[in-house]
């Protein structure tokens, strides 16, 4: 029934329908907000359709021609420019919300002619919607402090400023690609970046358990500093050093989807262990926690992570990451396979990623995708252990001796795919 009405119906009948479905939809919510104020408001379910239809018009007479539909929007906005004068007279704050949403519902009607239907729709919905949220949306920028604004601009600057100018190419003798290097940069800032907004937006909330989690999405090294000095305050050695297993438990997980964006292959081979790994270490350590200590006093957490969109701590991981590329290629060349382990090794005692996210970039071409995972399991399992010095050092004595051990366990569990690789 309805396909025979609308195939009876002339060609332009369901387009005009369409503007005032639309402007309706708009000015409907415009008649709300003009019930519940007080001061001057302009348009409601009448005006806004009227604004729809003289944008269709204009375009149907004009031909197709933008020059006419121009002069229709000019016209437009001139009505709703005094209309914004008479709002200014009036008492009361004046907001040119109202007149905007007129000026995007002649856009409507215009859009609808030329046939954009999608973008017409999608012009008039979330119009409306950013009407009718408006104290959601004011209330939202009142909770979100002005750090963070800056933070997620720098985000922006990171991955939709600088990433796109780079060029895609390999130059010098070490084949550095700038584009590939900074898109580490952006993916690493990304991953620690979420961590980060669920740490700021849970704080107050959640004990030590959610802050090794978190943490460890973030930086299971520093995790673990922050977590070992803690301890020192209070008696809870289980519940601290079972808590930075979890932190070094989530590593394995970071590190899981790092691969996968820059090398879908090497991030197979290592997926497995990684995950029984990190399975493991997040058990263990969520078990080891809920066993008793000697102090039943709550644990709040009190960890207030750094930005990690920092641009000095962009460009210094970048330098780091550039510096591991160099000594690992200078490593397979002068020093072998064997040269390239003993690297990973050392890497352990730094900060492990600029040397996993190079594994990504040299494993098929420069190296044997066995010796890029073999050697992406030495630096995760030497980092484990000196993660175990760590807390040892900044830790209570016997939360110090615990963690030590734990870890330790880790990294030589986190070395038992190696005899499976290496055969």
């Amino acid at each position: 029934m309805l396909l025979k009405l609308y195939q009876w119906m002339p060609p332009e009948a369901g387009k005009i329908l369409l503007v005032l479905f639309l402007s309706f939809l708009i000015g409907l919510e415009r008649e709300e907000r003009k019930v519940k104020g007080e001061q001057y408001a302009f348009g409601g379910v009448r005006t806004f359709p009227l604004i729809g239809l003289i944008g269709y018009s204009m375009a149907l007479l004009s031909g197709g021609q933008l020059l006419p539909v121009t002069m229709g929007f000019v016209v437009i906005a001139g009505f709703l420019l005094l209309s914004y004068w008479h709002k200014l007279a009036s008492p009361g704050v004046a907001g040119v919300t109202t007149e905007m949403s007129g000026l995007t519902t002649y856009l409507v009607g215009a859009l609808i002619y030329f046939g954009h239907f999608w973008i017409a729709t999608t012009l008039a919905v979330a119009s409306a919607l950013l009407l009718e949220l408006k104290a959601g949306l004011e209330s939202l920028t009142k909770r979100i402090p002005p750090d963070e604004i800056l933070a997620f601009t720098k985000f922006l600057l990171l991955s939709a400023v600088i990433l796109p100018v780079l060029p895609n190419s390999q130059f010098g003798p070490f084949h550095i690609n700038p584009f590939k290097t900074w898109l580490v940069v952006v993916a690493v800032s990304a991953v620690s970046y979420a961590s980060y907004v669920l740490q700021r937006l849970t704080k107050g909330h959640g004990g030590v358990i959610l802050s090794a989690i978190l943490g460890g999405a973030y930086s299971s090294t520093v995790t673990t500093v922050v977590l070992a000095r803690r301890s020192s305050q209070q008696e809870r050695s289980h519940l601290f050093s079972g808590s930075i297993l979890i932190a070094s438990g989530i590593m394995y997980l970071r590190w899981v989807a790092l691969l996968g964006l820059f090398n879908h292959e090497l991030m197979l081979k290592l997926a497995p262990s990684f995950l029984i790994l990190a399975g493991l270490a997040t058990g263990v350590g969520w078990l080891w926690s809920r066993r008793p200590d000697a102090s039943t006093e709550e644990v709040k957490r009190e960890f207030e992570p750094k930005n990690p969109l920092e641009l000095g701590a962009a460009f210094l991981f970048a330098f780091f990451f550039l510096a591991v590329l160099v000594a690992t290629q200078l490593a397979v060349v002068h020093l072998g396979h064997a040269g390239v382990y003993g690297l990973a090794g050392i890497m352990g005692v730094t900060d492990v990623d600029p040397f996993i996210l190079g594994m990504t970039q040299a494993a098929g071409s420069l190296t044997p995708f066995q010796v890029a995972s073999v050697s992406v399991l030495i630096a995760a399992a030497s980092n484990n252990m000196i993660k175990g010095i760590y807390a040892y050092v900044f830790s209570s004595r016997r939360t110090g001796i615990q963690s030590l051990f734990l870890l330790i366990g880790l990294g030589v569990a986190g070395l038992a795919p190696l005899l499976w690789l290496l055969r």
